[in-house]
C-alpha cells in the first residue's frame, strides 16, 4: 500500500444543491478515474479529511462510504481507507444510446468488441428525451473514463432536434478528453475532442444520385418522413431529399406516414425511414396485386438484416464502421473528427 495523499483537487461549492459528502467523493472518483491516484494508495483518515476541508466529520465518513459502493474504495479496520481500481472500472465507458433498434444496437456491438474484453462498457438509453438524458450522466459524471453520445432529442412539437439548450449545456461540461460523439451532428459543441457523425443532408442526396438511373423509370419519389413522432427523424433528411428532387427535376411528395387504402398511381417510387411504414407499404402494394421493382419502387432508410433478406433497396450510414472507428479512436487516444461512411445498396425492389 502506498503513502497517502493530500487531496488538494477536492473543491466544495456550499452554494450547490449537491450534498457535500457527494461532492468531495465526486472529486475523489475524479482523481481516481484519471489516474491521479494508484492503486493501495492510502486515503486521509476521517478526521484528517475532516480538518483539511473543514467538513464534518459525518460528511468525511459518508463520501468514504459512497466510494467505497462505488467499488473506488476499500476499508480496513483499524488502518484506514485505501484506493481501489477494479481493472473492468479502471477502463470504464458510458454509452448512450437514443433509441432501441437493430442498427443502433449494431453501432454498440461494433464498439464493444473493438473495445475488447478489458473494457467495461454500460450502454443507456434514453428515448430522445432531454431530462432523462441529463438525468443519466448527471449521476454518472464521474464514474466512468468516457461518455459516448448518440445525440438526438425530441422538442415540445414532437420534432427532432440535433440538441437542446440544456443537453448543449451539460455536455460542454463533460472534459473534452471523455467525449466522443457518434451518429449526429456535433457542430454545436465547442472544444477538442472525438466524434463519428453522419451528415444526413448531404448523404441522403448522394445515395440517391447514385441511383439516378433506376429512378427515372418512375415519374414521382414519395417521401415517408414522420414529422411527429417518439423518435423523430433529422429535418435534414427532408433538405437533401428535396435539394436532389430540385437539381434533377424530379417530381416529389412528401407525407409524414404511409396510409390505409393508398391509391397507387402510374410509376411511383416510395422512401420509407420507418418500419411500419415500410410494413404497411409492401402489404398494400401485394394487396393490389402489383410488382414491388416494376409498378412501386420502394426504397428504405438505415440497413437491416431483415431488408437484405426481402431484398430491399436501402440507403444506409455503415453502423458497424461508425461503431468500430470510435472504438479504434478512444484505443489510439486520437481526437478526430470523422464523417462515417454511407452507403447505397441497390436491390430488386428499386
Amino acid at each position: 500500500m502506498t503513502s497517502k495523499t493530500e487531496h488538494s483537487e477536492i473543491k466544495i461549492d456550499s452554494n450547490s444543491s449537491i450534498p457535500k459528502y457527494i461532492q468531495v467523493a465526486n472529486n475523489l472518483a475524479e482523481e481516481i478515474l484519471s489516474g491521479k491516484m494508484e492503486k493501495g494508495q492510502r486515503l486521509l483518515s476521517i478526521n484528517e479529511l475532516s480538518k483539511a476541508k473543514s467538513i464534518s466529520r459525518d460528511t468525511a465518513e459518508k463520501a468514504y462510504k459512497e466510494l467505497r459502493d462505488r467499488n473506488l474504495a476499500f476499508s480496513v479496520m483499524g488502518v484506514g481507507n485505501f484506493v481501489c481500481i477494479d481493472d473492468e472500472k479502471s477502463k470504464s465507458i458510458l454509452f448512450l444510446i437514443n433509441k432501441p433498434c437493430s442498427y443502433k444496437m449494431e453501432v454498440y456491438d461494433s464498439f464493444v468488441t473493438t473495445m475488447g474484453n478489458d473494457v467495461h462498457v454500460d450502454m443507456h438509453l434514453y428515448y430522445n428525451d432531454e431530462q432523462l438524458f441529463i438525468e443519466v450522466l448527471k449521476k454518472n459524471i464521474h464514474n466512468y473514463n468516457y461518455f459516448v453520445i448518440m445525440p438526438h432529442f425530441r422538442n415540445a412539437e414532437e420534432s427532432h432536434v440535433n440538441y437542446t439548450p440544456n443537453v448543449i449545456n451539460f455536455i460542454e461540461g463533460i472534459p473534452k478528453e471523455k467525449l466522443v460523439i457518434l451518429d449526429n451532428s456535433c457542430e454545436e459543441i465547442t472544444g477538442d475532442f472525438t466524434a463519428v457523425y453522419q451528415d444526413f443532408k448531404s448523404d441522403i442526396f448522394n445515395a440517391l444520385k447514385e441511383g439516378i438511373k433506376k429512378l427515372k423509370k418512375y415519374k414521382k419519389i414519395i417521401f415517408v418522413h414522420p414529422e411527429k413522432a417518439a423518435f423523430p427523424s433529422p429535418a435534414s433528411l427532408v433538405e437533401g431529399f428535396v435539394e436532389f428532387c430540385n437539381t434533377y427535376n424530379f417530381e416529389f411528395e412528401i407525407a409524414d406516414r404511409i396510409y390505409e387504402g393508398l391509391e397507387f398511381k402510374n410509376k411511383e417510387v416510395y422512401i420509407t425511414i420507418e418500419d411500419n411504414d415500410l410494413v404497411s407499404l409492401i402489404q398494400q402494394i401485394k394487396e393490389k396485386k402489383l410488382k414491388v421493382g416494376k409498378d412501386v419502387g420502394v426504397i428504405s432508410y438505415n440497413e437491416t438484416p431483415l431488408k437484405a433478406l426481402l431484398d430491399i433497396t436501402v440507403m444506409s450510414t455503415d453502423f458497424k464502421a461508425m461503431g468500430q472507428k470510435a472504438g479504434e479512436l478512444i484505443l489510439n487516444r486520437k481526437k478526430e473528427i470523422s464523417k462515417n461512411p454511407f452507403r447505397y445498396i441497390e436491390r430488386t425492389s428499386l
